[in-house]
């Protein structure tokens, strides 16, 4: 694991705009019937994978270093810690959404939203708690030899 500094006020940040964009999604969708509101979750999960693959993709994070913080609206909580658990995290949650556009797209509505509600769920699990589950799924995973490693090609 590579322990570096890692700001979790971007994972709070993160986690804001992913419950609540997602809760928006729901009460438009689900309670106010409009069609095709379940594709904000699913530019929420485009957003978290997008992330993943790109700093600059990562929205939510760019949110926060150019707005928040520098006004002083969130203050950086600067850890050491392996940023790559909760990379993975995002990777499962952004999965999560988009499995929710395949069933909405297939006509089961109700699991889509159920995939929403679980992200929803432990995004404020995390959030409230500092309890990550997508990072709890990483550790077993690598404790079982099931997470692929980067190799140094000069060791």
């Amino acid at each position: 694991m590579a322990v570096q500094a890692f700001d979790r006020s971007v994972l709070k940040v993160g986690q804001g705009f992913i419950i609540g964009l997602n809760v928006v999604a729901f009460a438009l969708g689900f309670v106010l019937q409009v069609r095709y509101a379940w594709v904000l979750s699913l530019i929420v999960g485009l957003t978290m994978l997008g992330g993943i693959a790109s700093p600059n993709l990562a929205l939510f994070k760019q949110f926060y270093l150019k707005i928040l913080k520098p006004r002083g609206i969130v203050k950086p909580n600067v850890v050491q810690e392996d940023a790559t658990p909760h990379q993975f995290a995002q990777g499962v949650g952004g999965s999560f959404l988009l499995a929710s556009a395949v069933a909405f797209l297939a006509g089961a509505v109700e699991v889509g939203w159920v995939l929403v509600w679980i992200v929803i769920v432990l995004a404020f699990v995390n959030f409230a708690f500092d309890f990550c589950v997508g990072c709890q799924m990483y550790f077993q995973l690598d404790r079982f030899h099931l997470i692929p490693h980067r190799t140094d090609a000069k060791a």
